[in-house]
């Protein structure tokens, strides 16, 4: 018989205190990168990447940067062209809108983002990013890469953007543009050369972030050293924003980089970063900064801790940053929460929610070959450690050569749905997993009602998916293959839970989704 003296009881109450309610990394186990924070007030707000996905740059925010809410978007759609509309065999996965820089600057709000795809610069702003609107303030060429944009307290507005090289550009006062005759120069030559001469290589230097702290200019830089994929946080500093600019390698733990600097009303500082975590994405962290000689001091003894004693614990990302949808609107309800984003730009003569109060619509336009080229797929993000996501569909409205239903999406997704065929419709799992669509099972449907489910275990990057269906209140039943999910760089996103209907025959068919209810359990 063991025996525990009332000295260890106590010690063991408060670690168990102190682990219930102290805060975790990461803070968001969900698809939320390449983050941008500032403080306003006693109020933190957040920017993040979502690319080819519309609405985009998600705006969220937060009173303890732990828990986090989706409060706006900076655009509904970023640009009208082919590529943004899944259009005339064009597509932006992997592309879209990258890293924003978030900003406050005179009561104002603002968001410059970049698109490889139209080749130009986006600058957003508002008054209020709750019960506001992001109006465009300007878009122009060319496409600074990973801009951080910068107001100085001379006036003057800068954007330092670039990767391996990094350079600093002046705007123009109304931020219209580039400022003709304005400071235009590199301010940092091949920053990688700080992991020392022979690592030069690598993924080079990018996704700066620039914070004036004490009078001094810091850059927060993310890079990995030649002889190793290990990304790092390279930090520079300057008395002058043009430089000469000082660097160290700030931070090399886990992956663990790309971010910057934030500070509480009660003046603690933190590094706001993220780090690739397979298949559900990339994924925000937050470490501790003591300052030193002027430095920001990143970590615990240079690491990432996986603890965070002074901040809270998550009370979850439900209904934050995901939710479920009974799909029920009330008088003055937005037709879609914010939780929900579309795989590129939606058409919207062709979705619906008062053609069938109380369920969602979606009814094909034109036909495609397989989910990923379809329009007018519904997302929300999967998230970790596990998750699911169920829907029942009403498959009445198919026409034949229709696919309808739930699916785990990314290059190689896999869906469980109802193929509608000439015999009749057919509950089917579909897998990509290989590259390219693959029926892997197919059960006759009997009516037209038909639950589906999908499940994702990320624990310890499992990375799994299954699919099941059911159908009268039976049990669920699974179906098909487990899905290998793999982060690919052609979608350079997590896995999203998605709503489809495609028709590879004749369009005009409808599908009809009574709800889609997320949960943070699985049954295995």
């Amino acid at each position: 018989m063991k025996f525990i003296t009332p000295f260890l009881v106590s010690a063991v109450s408060v670690v168990a205190a102190v682990s219930a309610f102290a805060a975790e990394n990461p803070i968001i186990h969900a698809d939320v990168p390449d983050v941008s924070m500032i403080r306003v007030g006693d109020t933190y707000y957040m920017s993040s990447t979502t690319m080819h996905m519309a609405p985009g740059v998600p705006i969220m925010k937060s009173t303890d940067l732990v828990n986090w809410k989706l409060v706006s978007y900076a655009y509904d759609t970023l640009d009208d062209v082919d590529e943004l509309k899944l259009a005339n065999g064009r597509n932006a996965y992997g592309r879209g809108s990258w890293a924003s820089s978030l900003r406050h600057h005179d009561g104002t709000f603002y968001v410059a983002t970049f698109s490889g795809t139209t080749g130009k610069t986006y600058i957003y702003s508002t008054k209020d990013p709750e019960g506001g609107t992001w109006e465009q303030v300007s878009s122009f060429r060319p496409s600074l890469h990973d801009l951080s944009l910068f107001f100085d307290d001379d006036g003057r507005v800068y954007a330092i953007h670039g990767g391996g090289d990094l350079s600093l550009v002046e705007l123009e006062p109304d931020l219209s543009g580039i400022k003709e005759g304005g400071v235009n120069k590199v301010i940092i030559e091949n920053a990688n050369r700080l992991f020392g001469e022979n690592e030069v290589g690598g993924l080079k230097a990018e996704g700066a972030q620039l914070f004036k702290v004490d009078g001094k200019y810091h850059l927060f830089l993310i890079a990995s050293p030649r002889s190793r994929w290990s990304r790092s946080v390279l930090l520079h500093r300057a008395d002058r924003i043009t430089g000469p600019y000082e660097g160290r390698v700030g931070m090399e733990d886990k992956g663990v980089a790309q971010g910057g600097l934030i500070d509480t009303p009660d003046g603690d500082w933190y590094a706001y970063l993220f780090r690739d975590t397979g298949a559900v994405g990339r994924i925000p962290w937050l470490v501790p900064v003591e300052w030193k000689d002027g430095w920001p001091v990143l970590g615990v003894d240079g690491k990432a801790p996986e603890k965070l004693d002074d901040l809270p614990a998550s009370e979850g990302l439900m209904p934050g940053i995901v939710a479920s949808d009974e799909f029920d609107r009330g008088q003055g309800d937005p037709a879609l929460p914010l939780v929900w984003q579309w795989n590129h730009n939606p058409d919207d003569e062709h979705w619906s929610l008062e053609a069938r109060p109380g369920a969602l619509r979606l009814t094909t336009s034109r036909v495609d070959k397989e989910l990923v080229e379809a329009r007018n797929t519904l997302t929300q993000r999967t998230f970790g450690p596990v998750s699911s996501a169920e829907t029942r569909l009403d498959a009445s409205g198919m026409k034949e050569g229709d696919f309808a239903g739930l699916c785990a999406l990314q290059r190689k997704y896999g869906f469980v749905g109802v193929k509608a065929g000439p015999d009749g419709r057919q509950v089917v799992m579909v897998s990509a997993q290989d590259g390219a669509p693959r029926e892997l099972a197919s059960e006759p449907l009997e009516g037209q009602l038909v639950h589906l489910r999908v499940e994702c275990d990320f624990r310890d990057r499992a990375d799994k998916a299954r699919f099941f269906y059911r159908v009268d209140g039976k049990e669920w039943k699974a179906i098909g293959d487990t899905l290998q999910m793999s982060y690919d760089m052609p979608h350079f996103m997590g896995y999203r839970f998605g709503l489809f209907n495609f028709a590879t025959e004749e369009a005009g068919g409808h599908a009809d989704f009574d709800f889609f209810r997320i949960s943070d359990s699985i049954s295995g």
